[in-house]
């Protein structure tokens, strides 16, 4: 933000000026990298640079992009990212990190401490795994501590309550499942903070690629449950980062 509060501080006095000014101010906003046009005062705005979504990108538009974030001295999140945009990423950058299990590639310069309050990840079943651990590295890569609590779904309800403690602790929980979608709605009942409900694509034919989820944890009766979209742990982990920034 100093930076480009410098920026608007010279073009004011004069110091840059006509030709110049516009190209400086187009400089800091953007990049025109042809196949994408990176925002570079994201960070500025809302506290986060820009995400990389990688699925439908070719793996060299991916390096391209990672490259031009490192430039700028970008923190770096890339999600949905296969084993050949991992590939290409290396040869941008080798110290970038690959988190396997949740398809996830991250880069930081800017380490920052972590903040207080604890985000805990559910997973109802090992099958939703690659969602929640998802939403857990990008949780952590904001900075915050997570706990990680996997398999706790409702059919065998005596697991959740094992970690009912643990859980308890959190200040925003994001609840993962497929299935019927229970879990958030138990959880919801049973704690004091947040519940953010993230629906998965895991189930049989009924369960429509995850819309009768989604439509469960929609109609919830429990309040204080938000939900994000199918499969969506990116969003539940950048969610509740939010929260427990505030």
């Amino acid at each position: 933000m100093k930076a480009l509060d410098d920026l608007l501080q010279k073009i004011t006095s004069g110091e840059i000026a006509g030709a110049d000014a516009v190209q400086a101010i187009r400089q800091a906003y953007f990049a025109d990298l042809e196949h994408a046009t990176l925002d570079l005062s994201r960070a500025a705005r809302t506290g986060a640079a820009e995400v990389i979504y990688c699925a439908g990108k070719s793996p060299q538009q991916v390096a391209d992009i990672f490259r031009s974030m490192l430039q700028h001295g970008q923190d770096i999140l890339a999600t949905r990212a296969d084993a050949a945009c991992w590939a290409a990423v290396q040869s941008v950058e080798p110290s970038a990190r690959y988190h396997e299990s949740a398809q996830v590639i991250t880069h930081r310069k800017n380490t920052d401490a972590q903040r207080a309050g604890m985000i805990a990840v559910v997973a109802a079943g090992t099958s939703d795994l690659r969602v929640a651990d998802e939403a857990a590295v990008t949780a952590e890569f904001y900075g915050n501590p997570v706990l990680r609590v996997t398999d706790v779904g409702v059919a065998g309800i005596h697991r959740l309550f094992d970690r009912l403690p643990e859980i308890r602790t959190a200040r925003v929980i994001i609840a993962v499942a497929g299935m019927e979608g229970a879990l958030p709605s138990v959880l919801g009942g049973l704690v004091s903070c947040p519940v953010i409900a993230v629906p998965t694509s895991v189930g049989y034919g009924a369960n429509l690629g995850g819309i009768a989820t989604l439509l469960a944890m929609l109609n919830s009766c429990t309040p204080g449950i938000s939900v994000v979209n199918i499969d969506n742990g990116f969003g539940a982990g950048y969610l509740a980062a939010r929260i427990n920034a505030l």
